[in-house]
């Protein structure tokens, strides 16, 4: 197939692409470098699927005229802001990118007959309160505008496949974690211990640390995306989540991944009204639809980080002393 990932010079994203490359499609990416980075896939640049990089931002429709004109069979739509904190902030700004930008892809895949994935957040989901974890049909509460604009574009996507018979999905991974994740300002909290870990600095809990939190290891994550888009037709109109299926509270996190070495501070919530106070997801529909489950555990996933954020701080120290 062709495929275009918008958002794919991202943390998840770029494991989108890998995951699509090594399927053996053609890969075509638009990414606006606010928050993706170009490092994220320079390797791809040899590999005779990948089609390129554009630089340009989902919201500006002559973008999407020039990736658009390649008969695309699939678009993989990530392109977001992501940082709650700056939308509680500037919500125009994340209404402007995460709903308005997706309605202008939206248009696109609709003109084109395009089928497309939607990529939202377990962010939309109210806290939750019953055994087995959340389902799809569970109640949503918007607790940040972040998660308000993810709502709304959901909609928009539900929409086009209601009014247009246009093949959309909405999938909602949870707190999805691994390498090539930033570990500064709202970066996934795991990459952030770690980070912290690796620095001798104290590992910082905002809160309580009670909260709990689903981990998804990355390429587990990239695969459901995947797989969703390769079943579009089948699965159109639906919404997906992916999580392990189970929670960890972010004070045993922290001592996983310390393991002891570290001390462990709490400090005040940034934003304490957008917090949930626990997430764990019910991941059937994702087995029963997709044939998928994840295959990699919080510890070997937490190790796999370790690594490669060893690595990173290896080459900086080593960039730096030049």
């Amino acid at each position: 197939m062709r495929v275009l990932v918008t958002g794919g010079a991202g943390f998840i994203g770029r494991w989108v692409v890998k995951q699509l490359l090594d399927d053996g499609h053609e890969v075509s990416v638009l990414d606006n470098l606010s928050n993706g980075d170009l490092r994220n896939v320079q390797s791809f640049e040899v590999h005779p699927g990948f089609k390129g990089l554009v630089v340009g931002d989902v919201r500006d429709a002559g973008v999407l005229d020039h990736v658009f004109d390649q008969d695309l069979d699939l678009c993989l739509h990530l392109a977001a802001k992501i940082n709650v904190q700056e939308s509680l902030d500037d919500p125009s700004l994340t209404f402007e990118n995460d709903t308005v930008g997706t309605f202008q892809v939206l248009e696109h895949c609709r003109q084109n007959r395009t089928k497309m994935v939607f990529v939202s957040s377990c962010m939309v989901y109210d806290r939750s309160t019953q055994s087995g974890g959340i389902r799809e049909t569970d109640n949503v509460k918007p607790a940040s505008p972040y998660a308000g604009a993810k709502l709304a574009a959901e909609s928009l996507v539900a929409s086009y496949y209601h009014a247009y018979g246009l093949p959309t999905v909405i999938v909602r991974p949870f707190n999805t974690y691994g390498p090539f994740q930033k570990s500064s300002g709202e970066g996934g909290v795991v990459a952030i211990f770690l980070q912290e870990k690796l620095t001798q600095q104290p590992l910082q809990i905002y809160g309580d640390g009670t909260q709990t939190r689903d981990f998804l290891y990355v390429e587990d994550c990239a695969r459901f995306i995947t797989q969703t888009g390769y079943k579009a037709s089948q699965v159109a109109g639906e919404v997906i989540h992916a999580g392990s299926g189970w929670d960890i509270s972010i004070n045993d996190l922290a001592h996983v991944i310390g393991a002891g070495t570290s001390q462990i501070e709490h400090v005040p919530h940034i934003h304490l009204q957008s917090e949930i106070q626990k997430l764990i997801c019910n991941p059937t529909k994702a087995k029963t639809t997709l044939n998928w489950e994840p295959t990699v555990t919080l510890e070997e996933g937490i190790a796999r980080t370790e690594v490669w954020l060893r690595r990173e701080l290896e080459v900086t120290l080593s960039e730096d002393a030049d």
